[in-house]
């Protein structure tokens, strides 16, 4: 090819990328809390919640890169998925962008690194502020350092303004996405997970003056540190263990407490995959930084059981002791029927469950406090409620003997103590383990499984009465 041939070419082809029509830069669209139409959140007792939006936007058609303000600042962006409501093939999008480089005095500082600032300070003499041109040459540890008159210099004593805002600075954290829009007016629907809203349920047990019945109120506790707020959400919460890879500690900030809707208009539970879901009847605002506070279920009248347990040890039966226990404490209990005929039936999700009783005058009284874990309909709950005062025992190994290898055989005394003007039921909670035989005892036991036996004593008003048994262990 000659020389004459490949200019040409080469003006040739110049004239054809210059008749070639020019690609469009895409529209920029926004879009923030005042479009949507529809917000739902769901809410993990684990420290995350998913949030549904529905938004009406107007797109145009073509490329376009659409900013989707008001998200939370602790979402997963790796979680998002938006899709178009009005047609299956109405939107597509072909890159996003989770963009929270946010506006600060520091952020504004290191994007003019190199640029023009204008500073200012009060001038005594002139009783106003005196301005003046600066360029920033850079920032290091929040000190900026300038050059002013040819001089350079760092400790300005005053404020700085700037020519402009960085296109890549954002007042909030925002998702950017670059979509192929087919109708100029689209309904969309983006989901997404966050960190940093939670849930937990607390229980307040107000049982009665013979500690025989109760009326259990249980309260959901909804705390948003999102980065957002979702006004008029419909609000579902999920109780159990739901497995997650990871889950990054959220920020703590300060809360405010929201009022609670009325009972009627409360949570309905139902069945979920293997966990329950809890959906709020009306709905509410999650807004940013709150603690909200909504009722749970009401239960009038349930049924409980008080017992008084004293605890005995498995290593206790493989070696020589003599006095073990003395004046030891009866552990107070209260067992609740999660049943519907017992007032409840529904599965509890776990919390605290904090009891109250009136004392003669009718004032409320705090007696004790327990956290109990997912509790499914029909099963029984067991609150610990702390240690009875007027109920003690002392446990004493009478005799030990080893019977060769890993065997032995002993005899125990317990000494139960009712201080009380009336008499107390008391269980005797023995905790074994290997194999065993009890061969002769004072009251009759209860074999509760294959290592462990109960006896169950009644202690008389300002009495006391002794248990005594003979025990042959073999643990290996």
């Amino acid at each position: 090819m000659t020389n004459q041939t490949a200019s040409r070419l080469t003006f040739t082809a110049l004239l054809a990328a210059l008749a070639a029509p020019a690609v469009a830069a895409p529209a920029k669209k926004t879009s923030g809390a005042d479009q949507r139409k529809e917000v739902s959140i769901t809410v993990y007792n684990q420290n995350f919640g998913l949030v549904r939006e529905v938004r009406d936007l107007e797109l145009g058609q073509g490329d376009v890169a659409l900013e989707f303000r008001d998200v939370a600042a602790r979402i997963q962006p790796e979680t998002v998925a938006i899709r178009s409501l009005s047609a299956a093939t109405g939107l597509t999008v072909l890159e996003q962008n989770y963009r929270f480089d946010l506006l600060t005095p520091a952020k504004l500082l290191e994007k003019h690194v190199g640029r023009k600032v204008r500073l200012h300070r009060y001038s005594e003499k002139l009783g106003k502020e005196d301005s003046f041109d600066a360029k920033l040459l850079s920032v290091a540890d929040g000190q900026p350092v300038y050059e002013i008159g040819g001089e350079v210099t760092y400790g300005f004593p005053g404020r700085v303004s700037f020519p402009s805002v960085p296109d890549n600075l954002m007042s909030k954290p925002t998702l950017v996405w670059l979509v192929d829009s087919k109708q100029p007016k689209q309904r969309v629907e983006v989901t997404y997970l966050t960190q940093s809203m939670n849930w937990k349920a607390d229980y307040v047990f107000v049982i009665d003056d013979k500690d025989t019945t109760g009326d259990l109120t249980g309260w959901v506790t909804l705390t948003n540190q999102s980065g957002t707020s979702y006004e008029g959400a419909k609000l579902k919460l999920v109780a159990g263990d739901v497995q997650r890879v990871s889950q990054p500690s959220g920020r703590g900030r300060s809360v405010v407490v929201s009022s609670a809707p009325a009972a009627d208009r409360g949570f309905q539970q139902e069945s979920f995959f293997e966990y329950h879901l809890y959906t709020l009847q009306q709905p509410t605002d999650v807004l940013e930084n709150e603690q909200k506070q909504v009722t749970l279920l009401e239960a009038k009248s349930a049924k409980v059981l008080k017992k008084l347990i004293y605890f005995g040890q498995q290593y206790w039966y493989r070696g020589q002791y003599g006095e073990i226990q003395k004046n030891q404490k009866v552990g107070v209990y209260l067992d609740l029927e999660n049943t519907k005929q017992n007032k409840l039936g529904i599965p509890l999700p776990a919390g605290i469950v904090r009891v109250y009783k009136a004392d003669k005058s009718g004032a409320k009284q705090f007696i004790g406090e327990d956290r109990i874990d997912h509790t499914p309909r029909d099963e029984k709950i067991r609150i610990k409620m702390g240690e009875a005062f007027d109920v003690v025992g002392d446990r004493k190994q009478m005799a030990w003997r080893t019977l060769g290898g890993c065997q032995s055989e002993s005899d125990w005394e317990i000494e139960l103590r009712n201080h009380k003007d009336k008499a107390e039921s008391v269980e005797i909670f023995e905790p074994i383990g290997g194999d065993w035989t009890i061969l002769q005892s004072s009251h009759t036991h209860k074999k509760r499984d294959a290592f462990t036996f109960t006896f169950d004593v009644n202690v008389p008003a300002r009495g006391k009465v002794k248990v005594t048994y003979k025990v042959r262990v073999r643990w290996c």
